[in-house]
């Protein structure tokens, strides 16, 4: 049995009438066209015309001749599709490929094409949509029934060549639809996303950057209790993932549950070690990491009421931070500044907060109030 292919793709044999079928018992596609058939034949006629413009002509002919065959449709609606994207005109491609996509939904050579049209396009929504769809059928193939003349080695043999077979398909669809993670234009947009990646692709080679996305849109959303779902899960794939382990750290540091600054205290001292700040080829990036862990450490001793091992933390973040990260530079900055105000080191509250003061950003106005009140306090104490 020869399997029709199209228009950009090998040139077919003469074949026996049109159908749809799943390869073996598999939910995955293929349309197939013996020959001898009306069909048949009249494909055979288009194919051996050299004119695109009476080819495309022929094609519509054909869809309104045989309207009652699904399988002639889906493949003469693919065919259309293909040239009209060879030509640019990607709207008319995206409307006879949706087209076939309903007349042959678990094709994958027919879902890649429509993917294909979508990046074009530049339509992320569907390059997701169609790229979902594509690893739901792949994953099909594990679900399809045994046939009852066959064994359970033969079966699982079967099972492992259409995987194989369609493998390059399934990591198109898998990185089509990473992309589009990549690519959402907001958060609540890219967790909905990465809710379905996760079912349709497990195990993916992009898994821990999946994770780093799913925990940046979940703090964006301010979703906690699932950013530390993710977050544990990132750990429990690699107790050193940075991102997880600074994210846990913040969110532990401004709870008020009980024991949560210890957890701070905990996540912190975790991704100053992994960050490993001291060598001496350490790049930028772990400074930051280790400086913003440092951070963390101090504002939890400071709720705590241990200021002098807050200050130590906040010094060491602060010399971490400058030069590397300002915003995270004048946080640390501030809540330095405040310690050193409470142990009435004034002089040294206000070098660092009159440095701090010239950052734009969110907390420059904080860091400017509290200047405002260490100036006045100086002033009284002289």
């Amino acid at each position: 049995m020869t399997y029709r292919r199209g228009w950009v793709f090998a040139v077919f044999a003469l074949l026996t009438s049109v159908y749809i079928t799943p390869r073996v018992h598999s939910q995955v596609e293929t349309i197939v066209i013996p020959a001898g058939t009306p069909e048949d034949n009249d494909l055979n006629a288009i194919t051996n015309e050299q004119d695109a413009q009476k080819k495309v002509s022929m094609y519509q002919d054909y869809l309104q001749k045989y309207a009652s065959n699904q399988a002639a449709v889906a493949y003469a609606n693919w065919q259309l599709s293909q040239y009209y994207q060879s030509t640019g005109d990607l709207q008319k491609a995206r409307e006879c490929g949706e087209k076939a996509v309903a007349g042959s939904p678990h094709n994958l050579d027919i879902l890649t094409s429509q993917v294909t049209i979508a990046q074009q396009l530049k339509d992320n929504a569907q390059v997701f949509t169609y790229s979902v769809q594509g690893g739901e059928v792949f994953n099909s193939i594990e679900k399809q029934p045994k046939p009852a003349d066959m064994s359970d080695e033969q079966f699982a043999s079967l099972i492992a060549s259409q995987k194989d077979s369609n493998k390059n398909a399934y990591e198109f669809f898998e990185d089509a639809a990473f992309n589009s993670i990549a690519a959402a234009p907001d958060a609540k947009t890219r967790i909905d996303y990465i809710d379905k990646f996760t079912v349709t692709f497990p195990k993916s080679k992009m898994d821990e950057q999946v994770t780093s996305y799913a925990m940046l849109s979940l703090s964006e959303l301010k979703d906690n209790y699932r950013l530390i779902e993710y977050a544990e899960k990132a750990l429990t794939a690699n107790p050193n993932n940075l991102p997880a382990l600074l994210l846990l750290a913040n969110i532990y540091v401004d709870s008020s549950e009980p024991g949560a600054l210890g957890k701070a205290i905990t996540y912190a001292q975790k991704a100053i070690v992994a960050a490993k700040a001291d060598d001496p080829a350490a790049e930028k990036s772990q400074k930051i990491s280790a400086g913003v862990g440092h951070s963390v450490m101090g504002r939890a001793y400071a709720k705590q009421q241990k200021t002098l091992p807050s200050i130590s933390e906040l010094k060491s973040a602060t010399a971490l931070l400058k030069g590397n990260d300002e915003q995270q530079y004048a946080v640390a900055a501030y809540y330095l500044g405040w310690d050193y105000a409470k142990v009435n080191k004034l002089t040294d509250a206000r070098a660092i907060l009159n440095d701090a003061a010239t950052i734009p950003g969110p907390v420059q106005q904080p860091v400017k109030d509290l200047l405002i009140k260490v100036n006045t306090a100086r002033a009284a104490g002289k």
